[in-house]
């Protein structure tokens, strides 16, 4: 694990870097960012790593608040302009001018505020049940109206006990680690601080000019018809909707997401 800072805030964001599998020092490098209360290592529990590393170069930052980098407790400390700039410095730290970018719901939310932000620095774009509508309301929609109290009254084992309740199928045990591994009170700061967040507006959005994959659950009810928007508002941006899958759902379908996403990274990767 490597760490680097966000000199905006002195915010230290920890990050692992894992060369190609095939030893090509030029290989193109892939950024892998997680979605609210997980952190990197998801992609490895999941698999993603394993099969993506083949390939390209892999950046897994955590996201503040999340995994190994620092939590802070203070609620605009998680504005999305503070992300950005953890994620420019990740990029910087590991020597990289330009990444690929896969990023999972608030994963996928901070690479199309990177696209907007500095575009130079992606290759490629890939949102899974990703968002860039305000989101009020958001977190109690993803988990269960009251989410964010609960953690902040229950902790996280009453958060997980809470959410498995209000789902069809139970927390899957990687998702429920990675939840466990993290600062509550960091993400309470995190959640509240979502809840604020504007979003990005149409006419922002189409003008981003990075090559974008719009990837979804059919049967995640917050996020489909954002993704299905996304794909109609970035220029030349593709959908693919992945069916009888919900949103938590939608990143633990490692092999239909990597099926998807295979040819997309592989078009856009230059000789």
């Amino acid at each position: 694990m490597s760490y680097t800072t966000n000199p905006a805030d002195g915010t230290r964001i920890a990050f692992s870097s894992q060369p190609a599998r095939s030893g090509d020092e030029n290989a193109p490098a892939l950024m892998l960012v997680h979605g609210s209360a997980l952190s990197s290592a998801v992609w490895r529990g999941l698999g993603y790593a394993a099969v993506l590393r083949e390939h390209y170069r892999l950046l897994l930052p955590d996201l503040r608040g999340h995994g190994r980098s620092d939590t802070p407790h203070d609620e605009d400390a998680y504005a999305m302009d503070a992300i950005v700039g953890d994620l420019m410095a990740v990029l910087d730290a590991a020597g990289v001018q330009q990444a690929h970018y896969l990023g999972y719901s608030f994963g996928a939310r901070a690479g199309l505020a990177l696209a907007v932000a500095a575009p130079q620095r992606l290759r490629s774009l890939i949102s899974l049940g990703g968002s860039a509508r305000p989101q009020r309301g958001a977190m109690d929609s993803l988990f269960f109206p009251g989410c964010v109290d609960v953690l902040a009254e229950k902790g996280m084992d009453g958060f997980l006990a809470e959410w498995g309740a209000h789902r069809d199928v139970p927390v899957d045990p990687t998702t429920a680690a990675a939840f466990r591994a993290n600062d509550a009170d960091a993400l309470v700061a995190y959640f509240r601080r979502s809840d604020r967040e504007p979003g990005i507006d149409d006419a922002t959005l189409a003008e981003v000019a990075v090559p974008t994959l719009a990837v979804a659950g059919s049967e995640d009810h917050l996020r489909v018809d954002d993704t299905r928007s996304l794909s109609r508002t970035i220029p030349g941006a593709r959908l693919a909707i992945l069916r009888g899958v919900d949103h938590a759902g939608t990143v633990a379908a490692a092999p239909e997401v990597l099926s998807v996403i295979g040819p997309f990274l592989a078009a856009h990767t230059g000789p």
